[in-house]
C-alpha cells in the first residue's frame, strides 16, 4: 500500500497558489483514478482507492504547510507503512514551471513543509516528487511569490506538470523510483510538444 501526500495550505485563499501545487497534484490523481477525496482524518483530507491494482491513500494535510509532518506522521503510523511506500509531492522554485524532479531522499532545501516532515519522521529517506513553480523574480519576497497564483500564460505548463506528476507517482508505485527518475527527471521542452 502507498500513501501519496501533496503539500499545501488549507482554505480557499491559498487555492491555486504556487505553494499548493502538491494539493493540485493530489486532486489530479483523484480525478485520474476516480478516488474521491471524501475522508477527514489524520489532520488531512484523504481518499482511498487503487492505482493499477495497488491500494493507495491520497492525502492533503490540513495543518498548514509548516506543520505538514504532524499529518504525515499520523498517516504513516496509522497505516503502518514503510517509508518506501510514502510519496511526498510539493512545489519547487528551483525548477521551471511544470518540470519535475523525482528523488528517493534528500534535504528540505529550505522547504518548510519538508522540514516538518523530516522532523516528525526523523529521517530524510522518503520519496518525493518536486513540481516546478519557477524561480521568484528579483526583488520579490519569497512568501509573496509562493503564495501567489500562476499567470494565465503559465497555466498550460502547470496542467502538463500536474499530469506528469500524477504519472510519476503511478510509475514509482508500479516500476520503482529509479524508473520514475529516468522517465520524469528529463527537462521537457514544452514548445516542441
Amino acid at each position: 500500500m502507498y500513501i501519496i501526500v501533496g503539500l499545501g495550505n488549507p482554505t480557499e485563499q491559498y487555492a491555486g497558489t504556487r505553494h499548493n501545487i502538491g494539493f493540485d497534484v493530489i486532486t489530479r490523481i483523484s480525478d485520474d483514478y476516480n478516488i474521491p477525496l471524501d475522508l477527514k482524518k489524520h489532520k488531512a483530507i484523504c481518499g482511498k482507492g487503487y492505482i493499477e491494482g495497488q491500494k493507495v491513500i491520497l492525502a492533503q494535510p490540513q495543518t498548514y504547510m509548516n506543520l505538514s509532518g504532524e499529518s504525515v506522521r499520523e498517516l504513516v503510523d496509522y497505516y503502518k507503512i514503510g517509508l518506501d511506500e510514502l510519496i511526498i509531492v510539493y512545489d519547487d522554485i528551483s525548477l521551471d514551471v511544470g518540470q519535475l524532479r523525482v528523488r528517493p531522499k534528500g534535504s528540505a532545501g529550505g522547504h518548510n513543509g519538508i522540514k516538518s516532515i523530516i522532523s516528525h519522521l526523523g529521517t530524510q529517506e522518503f520519496q518525493r516528487v518536486r513540481v516546478g513553480v519557477g524561480d521568484k523574480p528579483k526583488g520579490w519576497d519569497l512568501a509573496d511569490y509562493v503564495l501567489g497564483r500562476f499567470p494565465r500564460e503559465e497555466e498550460p505548463l502547470v496542467r502538463e506538470g500536474l499530469k506528469r506528476a500524477s504519472q510519476a507517482c503511478k510509475t514509482i508505485m508500479s516500476d520503482g523510483i529509479e524508473a520514475a527518475m529516468n522517465e520524469f527527471n528529463k527537462k521537457i521542452n514544452f514548445d516542441k510538444e
